[in-house]
């Protein structure tokens, strides 16, 4: 006689959230193209093993545009950014395919260059040092609140060219935004209203007197005499920082969360980083990545015909969501998936999705991701957890992966001189 088929675990409980990774373990086994209803009440396909959702995050079928969802009109705004509609937000990187993706990508990757990014790491070293300077006389931190979170919105707000008087609107819409939830009613719609106002206006400021920015970049952008819209520029500095900066909280966040977790593998980096290596830190960042990366979900698929996926038919219209996390710990491409190994060679994981969607900002995230752990682990070497690890709590929501607040404790230092004088970010 068969032994019964266990039955399904529950999905996006408190449990569920704090550690997922058993639940996916079971639908990679038993159901890897699972249908199942959402906390929004949106019925969706997610997609867990590596081969699927490989073939899933590449497939022009699964369309980006939220028109091809088959839902009534009033849950399409369940499947987005909160308010980015009524603002006129809609028309970035995330949200549209071929043939306006390709050229809009083309675009703002003139803008948004490899050259750009690594002209930044000075200014992402000092914020970085900056930041730390803040707390290391304390013995103590958030590392979330006051580390990983004002950390990726100073950079991206310099790099988008906003002004460093108004970087901390943005650092209190930024906020709300990733609060999902936790804040007051329809707090992120009212967010991303404030800040598309805002970047109307300082694109119309950058229009008449651009500069070495990104903002003027897009602008400037052009592609046989093809230029960025206003909207598609204000939708395009807006999905940078949404995506640009929650991304990289999590990846600073999750990662320091991984290590002391792993103290042999935290000591490695910490051997590594004291005798001048970067090797260790490149991968170790990609491996962060693949163990717990930033990303849980890819943003919303939607099928424009019937197709097959992992044995499942999926109707035209369904909503598809490819689980990153559960792919990333598939046996079948990852050996030993659940043990973190920072010097891990064949790390093809997905933390910054595949195909013609592949995260634009990747150089940037890394850059942040590792500037942030070798300073963090150089400067605070015995930083330790405040609290029990079932004290934690992971923030709700579908697509990222996060934790809410990280409390260490370390031996407290001096100031370095030149950081005792008070400046702003």
């Amino acid at each position: 006689m068969h032994d019964a088929k266990p039955p399904a675990p529950e999905l996006f409980t408190w449990e569920f959230a704090t550690d997922p990774y058993p639940a996916y373990a079971w639908l990679r086994e038993h159901s890897p193209v699972h249908r199942t209803k959402l906390p929004s009440g949106v019925e969706a396909w997610l997609v867990t093993r590596y081969g699927d959702a490989r073939q899933a995050l590449a497939d022009q079928r699964l369309s980006k545009n939220p028109a091809h969802h088959d839902e009534p009109a009033h849950a399409k705004g369940k499947t987005g950014i909160p308010g980015e509609r009524k603002a006129e937000l809609m028309t970035h990187l995330l949200n549209i395919d071929p043939p306006d993706h390709t050229r809009l990508r083309r675009l703002v990757s003139k803008a948004f260059t490899p050259r750009r990014v690594a002209e930044f790491a000075p200014r992402v070293q000092e914020l970085t040092d900056r930041l730390i300077d803040g707390f290391i006389e304390k013995g103590s931190a958030d590392l979330i609140h006051e580390f990983a979170f004002p950390l990726p919105i100073y950079a991206i707000c310099d790099m988008l060219g906003v002004p460093r008087e108004d970087q901390d609107d943005f650092r209190d819409w930024a906020g709300m935004m990733i609060r999902h939830g936790g804040g007051p009613r329809g707090g992120v719609a009212r967010s991303v209203k404030k800040m598309r106002g805002y970047l109307a206006e300082l694109i119309h400021r950058k229009r008449e007197n651009p500069g070495d920015d990104l903002i003027s970049g897009l602008i400037k952008a052009s592609d046989h005499g093809e230029h960025l819209t206003e909207n598609e520029a204000a939708a395009m500095a807006f999905i940078l920082l949404f995506a640009g900066f929650e991304t990289t909280v999590n990846l600073i966040g999750n990662g320091v969360y991984a290590l002391l977790r792993n103290p042999s593998q935290r000591e490695r980096l910490q051997r590594s980083l004291a005798a001048g290596e970067s090797e260790l830190l490149a991968t170790g960042v990609e491996e962060l990545l693949r163990y717990d990366g930033p990303v849980e979900l890819a943003t919303w698929r939607f099928a424009t015909e019937a197709l097959t996926l992992g044995g499942q038919e999926i109707q035209a219209g369904d909503p598809v969501l490819v689980v990153l996390a559960a792919a990333d710990r598939d046996p079948e491409r990852f050996a030993e998936p659940d043990t973190l190994d920072l010097a891990r060679r064949d790390n093809q994981h997905l933390g910054y999705g595949h195909g013609i969607h592949y995260c634009l900002g990747a150089p940037l995230a890394r850059l942040e991701g590792q500037t942030a752990l070798a300073t963090l682990l150089t400067r605070l070497p015995d930083v330790r957890l405040a609290v029990d690890p079932d004290d934690l709590r992971w923030r709700g929501g579908l697509i990222m992966r996060g934790l809410r607040t990280l409390p260490v404790e370390f031996t407290p230092a001096s100031t370095p001189p030149e950081a005792d004088a008070p400046s702003r970010m």
